[in-house]
């Protein structure tokens, strides 16, 4: 009875995610606060809207050129697939293939920045953090693939189900950034 509540919270951090990336540049903003949002929950800590949209605020100084830097890299991968899907190349289907890949390590850098995200940090330094993270930690990063793939799949299925599967995904980036905190303070003893 005690994971209703986190599953609850999951579904709301979902909800207002994405009433807060509705503008799209305020996409990276939009999951750090969904993250602090299900960390907070966790914690403990205060779950209040009113918190959510301080942490999006919070999370949205220095974070709206990256974010559309981000959104603008979704585009073109997503513009390239398209191209690709009407006008017959040759090996166009690997590249939209690799682009498909891309988007996935993109989708899982991002995930990574968001759940490692705290007031103060640059986002630069995040996703460079992230990236580097994401391939020093491949386990991780898989486990993120397979969340993103259950959202895929659960999408297809039922549209409607994206909002709160999103808040799942949210609490997979979390639970991936704390097992590996977990895991880099057990070396260390």
């Amino acid at each position: 009875m005690r994971r209703f509540p986190l599953f609850a919270e999951c579904l709301t951090a979902g909800v207002l995610v994405v009433l807060a990336a509705l503008p799209l540049v305020t996409l990276l903003p939009a999951l750090a606060a969904g993250c602090a949002h299900v960390k907070a929950h966790v914690d403990g800590e205060t779950t209040a809207l009113r918190a959510f949209f301080d942490r999006v605020r919070d999370a949205a100084r220095g974070g709206l050129g990256p974010s559309t830097g981000v959104v603008a890299g979704f585009g073109a991968l997503a513009a390239d697939v398209a191209v690709l899907r009407r006008v017959p190349l040759p090996g166009g289907g690997v590249v939209s293939a690799v682009c498909a890949v891309a988007a996935v390590g993109l989708a899982v850098v991002v995930l990574r920045a968001a759940a490692d995200w705290s007031p103060g940090e640059r986002w630069t330094a995040l996703l460079r953090s992230a990236a580097r993270r994401s391939a020093a930690d491949p386990s991780g990063s898989l486990l993120l693939v397979v969340a993103l793939g259950v959202l895929v799949v659960v999408t297809w299925q039922l549209p409607p189900l994206v909002v709160p599967m999103l808040g799942c995904v949210l609490m997979a980036a979390v639970a991936v950034e704390r097992r590996r905190s977990r895991l880099r303070d057990a070396e260390h003893l």
